[in-house]
């Protein structure tokens, strides 16, 4: 494993754990098994990383190109399927599907999601998997002619979008009182639009107020984040993750040797932040944990 120097007190050193995938994606720690599993999206396998023994073995394999996940409340895992169009249910194995359609047209290819303290799951729904050439999933139609941001109940009941300003959502998550929703744009010059951030304030499971948290004019998108107990947003920024305040302030950065896609937090205290950069997982010791991990273990 190597290291690098600590970052501003908020980060130890950088360890890498695993190399050997194409496109690492989708972390998230699973309590019941005391693992991290992510995605090797264009290899359409799910890894799983045990800290104890260091190794990773498929968890999963012929998966239908997965992306994004979350635990829900139950300990089951909420995933994004790109092959599938689809958000999808993992119990131990079991894979069912939540909702894969918005009124009648097929859904483009979900790409990250999270779960609300009142059970909703709230996802983003951009084009890579149905995109021309694609390796992370099949090419398609739009067939609802947008990428929206969508929120429904825990069997996929009531799907409504709750975002339709940004051109290419993809990460998501909510302030730690569930009051904001932070929500990525990756669609960049190419449509004419900044990689940037953007925040919402929730207000009766609505999305109001958009406006710009972060904006990245180095040309680094954010992909996926994670918002800890301070309200402290944790991104991927090309091949660094950085650390922002609630009032988008750069606090801390550190820098990997190749693009990060994603994080987590996780380990038996919470304070690991897991990180998925195109070819491998890396690890990082933090000074503080995850804000949606710290409310259910109360």
């Amino acid at each position: 494993m190597r290291a690098e120097p600590p970052v501003d007190g908020l980060m130890g050193p950088l360890e890498l754990l695993f190399t050997g995938t194409v496109w690492a994606e989708g972390p998230v720690w699973v309590p019941s098994s005391q693992t991290v599993r992510w995605s090797d999206i264009p290899n359409n396998r799910i890894l799983e990383f045990d800290p104890v023994t260091g190794k990773v073995r498929d968890y999963a394999t012929e998966v239908e190109f997965t992306n994004g996940r979350t635990l829900d409340a139950d300990g089951s895992v909420v995933q994004c399927s790109h092959g599938r169009r689809r958000v999808e249910r993992d119990r131990d194995g079991d894979v069912v599907a939540i909702v894969d359609s918005f009124e009648g047209k097929r859904l483009n290819s979900p790409n990250d999601v999270v779960v609300a303290r009142d059970g909703t799951i709230w996802f983003t729904d951009p084009p890579y998997g149905i995109l021309p050439g694609t390796n992370e999933g099949h090419e398609g139609e739009q067939e609802y002619g947008a990428c929206y941001v969508f929120r429904c109940g825990s069997g996929g009941e009531d799907l409504t979008p709750v975002v339709t300003d940004l051109v290419h959502p993809n990460g998501l998550a909510f302030s730690p009182d569930e009051s904001l929703l932070y929500v990525a744009d990756t669609a960049g010059l190419r449509h004419n639009v900044p990689f940037r951030i953007a925040v919402y304030d929730i207000v009766d499971g609505a999305c109001r107020n958009g406006r710009t948290f972060v904006q990245f004019d180095d040309g680094h998108p954010s992909d996926g984040f994670r918002v800890d107990v301070e309200g402290r947003v944790w991104t991927s920024a090309g091949p660094s993750v950085r650390v922002y305040s609630p009032d988008g302030t750069l606090l801390a950065e550190t820098e990997l040797p190749e693009t990060v896609s994603n994080v987590c937090f996780g380990g038996p205290d919470g304070h690991d932040l897991y990180i998925t950069a195109t070819t491998s997982l890396y690890r990082l010791r933090t000074a503080t944990r995850d804000a949606v991990q710290a409310r259910r273990a109360r």
